[in-house]
C-alpha cells in the first residue's frame, strides 16, 4: 500500500541529541542533586556505568518492566539514572511520586537543551512537506518546546507540520478510548536470538496520538511512514500495528534494533542519514 500519511519522532531523529542533551544534562543533574539535597555526582556516574552493563539486565523500567534502552541518548539516560539514585538515596519508594519527579525535572531540563539539528533536517522536512502528504511529529516532549525549535528551523511549509507532544511512548497502558486495533496487539514481542528480554508493544498514549493522527487524515496505520531514532519507543508498536518504519540509526545503534527492523521485510528500513525516509514514499 502507498504511503499516505508521514509520522516522525523528533529530538535524536531531526536533531543532534549528544549536542543538544549537555546543557540538558547540566540543568538535569543540578536540580537532581537539589532534590536529593546533596552532590550525588560519584553516585551518578556509578549508576550509568551500570546501565552500560547490558541492554538485557538494564533499561527505562516502568512497573516493573523495561520500556526502553537506558543509554539510547542523553535523555534517556539521565531518566534511567535519575529513578536509580532517587531510590538509592531513599527519595522514590513510591513509583507513580518518583515518575512524577523525574518528568518535573525532565521538562524543566529540557527548556535548556540546545537546538542542534542535523545537517540533512530542513532539507529533508521540506521535501516532506513538498510532497502534500501529512506529516505529524509525535513527541515525549512539551508541544510548545518542539513547536518553538521548529519555528527556528522555519522549513518551508512549515504551517502545515503538525506536533503532537507529551506523547509518553514509554507508558505501558490501555488505549483510550478502546479500538480494536490496539485490543489486537499481543503484550509483547520477542526478538529470539538478538536480545534476551521482551519488548512491550502496549503503549496507549502514544497509541492515541497516532490514532488522532489517523482520524484526523482518513489514514491509517498500513498506509503509514514512521521514523525513528529509538526502535523500542518509537517503531515497535506502529510496526506491530502494520505500519511501515524507517529507523534512523545513532551512532550507538544496538544490533537488536537492527534486527528487528530487518524481521519487517519490506515495511522497515535503516540508515544513518534522514535522506533515506524520501524513497520510501515513492
Amino acid at each position: 500500500m502507498a504511503i499516505a500519511c508521514v509520522v516522525l519522532d523528533f529530538d535524536g531523529t531531526f536533531t543532534d541529541v549528544l549536542a543538544e542533551g549537555e546543557p540538558f544534562l547540566r540543568h538535569f543533574q543540578e536540580a537532581l542533586y537539589r532534590v536529593l539535597g546533596q552532590d550525588a555526582s560519584q553516585a551518578w556516574a556509578e549508576e550509568v556505568a551500570a546501565l552500560h552493563e547490558g541492554v538485557d539486565q538494564y533499561g527505562w523500567e516502568v512497573a516493573g518492566r523495561i520500556v526502553a534502552p537506558a543509554t539510547a541518548d542523553p535523555y534517556l539516560t539521565a531518566t534511567c539514572t535519575a529513578h536509580r539514585l532517587l531510590q538509592r538515596f531513599g527519595k522514590g519508594d513510591d513509583e507513580a511520586v518518583r515518575t512524577d519527579t523525574v518528568q518535573t525535572l525532565y521538562r524543566d531540563a529540557y527548556r535548556h537543551s540546545a537546538t542542534a539539528f542535523k545537517a540533512e533536517a530542513k532539507e529533508v522536512l521540506e521535501a516532506l512537506l513538498a510532497t502534500g502528504l501529512p506529516v505529524s511529529v509525535v513527541t515525549n516532549a512539551h508541544t510548545e518546546l518542539v513547536e518553538a525549535k521548529l519555528d527556528k528551523l522555519a522549513p518551508r511549509g512549515r504551517e502545515r507540520l503538525k506536533v503532537f507532544g507529551d506523547a509518553r511512548k514509554f507508558q505501558l497502558e490501555d488505549a483510550q478510548p478502546k479500538d480494536a486495533r490496539f485490543d489486537a496487539l499481543p503484550e509483547a514481542l520477542h526478538l529470539d536470538g538478538v536480545l534476551g528480554r521482551p519488548v512491550y508493544l502496549r503503549r496507549g498514549r502514544y497509541f492515541s496520538a497516532l490514532k488522532r493522527i489517523w482520524d484526523a487524515t482518513h489514514t491509517g496505520p498500513e498506509s503509514t511512514l514512521v521514523a525513528g531514532d529509538i526502535y523500542e519507543l518509537d517503531l515497535a508498536m506502529p510496526a506491530a500495528l502494520g505500519a511501515h518504519v524507517q529507523l534512523v540509526e545513532r551512532a550507538n545503534v544496538m544490533p537488536y534494533e537492527r534486527a528487528a527492523v530487518e524481521r519487517l521485510g519490506a515495511r522497515g528500513s535503516a540508515d544513518k542519514s534522514l535522506r533515506a525516509i524520501l524513497p520510501r514514499l515513492r
